[in-house]
This record gives structure tokens, C-alpha cells and sequence, in this order.
């Protein structure tokens, strides 16, 4: 994998008349995590699209080295598709090599995405990330709706990602058992 970086410098986030958060700073490189906590409405969805290029910060700016794949509540693949038409769809678009974590999703692979339960879905958006060759992994709550066993496989795709020296930026309210995880609570940047 080569050399990624992601960082962000006084990052303000306005929704409508409310500023969200602002002051929000880091640097990330290859074999990092990041994880933004705070509870439900600060902003932490929001953060995540802008370091994603998909909505534009109130103030500051985001500086990226390496593709970015975003994973967040919108799976991104078409409902009315089985399942394996709709992540080769994907595949195409991203140029995606081998799978390189397992989603268990190989019986469901005929099952039109609108049938998937949503542990189903959730899984299917992660293996499209995967398989996406992107460096900078943004995870929008990547363990909800999954069980205790895919919760673990996803947090040891997270590991093996990085290990290729690739970064991962999560938002989530679950507790999450990754190595040397750093954490930015956007309570501290309430404006």
C-alpha cells in the first residue's frame, strides 16, 4: 500500500443556524486510528462526510495522501440488485482487486440488496470498502446492527488494514477493541 496521510486543520461545522463544532485538528499516517466520540447530533456523521470531500467545512480544511472510502449509514448499493451484481457494480468503479476480509456474505450473494437484514447490509457496505484499494478507511458506527462475531471480524479488518499501513478514522458509540487507538471527542470542540 503506498503512503497515506490524512489531516485536518481547524475544521468548523455549521448546520443551519448552528455551529456544530469548530477547532477540530489531527494528522493521521499509515497504521493509524482515530476515534470520534461524542453522543448523538454534535456532528460526528457530519465530520466524517467532510474528511470524505463530501461536504464542505464552515471553517478550516482537510489535507488527504491516498484514496478515501467512506462507510456510513447508505450503503451505497443499489436495493433492487442481488447482492453480487450490486458490489461487482462497485468493483468496476473502484478498480477493486481480491476481497481482502471475509463479510460472510457468499450465500447471499443472489439476494436483492433490499431483502438483507440490516447486520446483512452493513456488512455487505464494509466488503465493498474492503475491496475498494482505498488507503484512508472513514467508518460512520461500522459495528451497528452487527453481532458480536462480525463486530469482531470487522474491528480485525480495521487491524488488518492497518497493518498494511493503511489509516482508519471511526465514529461510533460502541467501545472498540483496536490497538493504540487514539480518540477526538467532539465534546471538547463544542462551539
Amino acid at each position: 500500500m503506498q503512503q497515506c496521510r490524512l489531516a485536518a486543520y481547524d475544521l468548523a461545522c455549521r448546520r443551519g443556524d448552528r455551529l456544530l463544532f469548530k477547532g477540530v485538528g489531527f494528522e493521521l499516517h499509515g497504521g493509524e486510528a482515530l476515534q470520534i466520540a461524542g453522543p448523538n447530533g454534535i456532528g460526528k456523521s457530519s465530520l466524517m462526510r467532510i474528511l470524505a470531500g463530501l461536504l464542505r467545512p464552515y471553517n478550516g480544511r482537510v489535507e488527504h495522501q491516498g484514496l478515501r472510502a467512506l462507510s456510513d449509514e447508505r450503503p451505497a448499493l443499489d436495493a433492487h440488485r442481488p447482492l453480487g451484481e450490486a458490489l461487482a457494480f462497485w468493483g468496476r468503479i473502484d478498480g477493486a482487486a481480491e476481497q481482502r476480509a471475509d463479510f460472510g456474505l457468499e450465500d447471499l450473494l443472489d439476494v436483492p440488496v433490499r431483502y438483507l437484514s440490516t447486520g446483512q447490509r452493513k456488512r455487505a457496505a464494509l466488503a465493498r470498502l474492503a475491496a475498494s484499494g482505498a488507503q484512508i478507511w472513514l467508518l460512520d458506527e461500522p459495528l451497528n446492527g452487527l453481532d458480536t462475531h462480525w463486530g469482531a471480524s470487522t474491528q480485525a479488518a480495521i487491524e488488518a488494514h492497518r497493518a498494511l499501513g493503511g489509516i482508519a478514522v471511526i465514529a461510533s458509540h460502541q467501545p472498540l477493541q483496536l490497538q493504540m487507538l487514539r480518540t477526538l471527542s467532539l465534546l471538547d470542540h463544542m462551539a
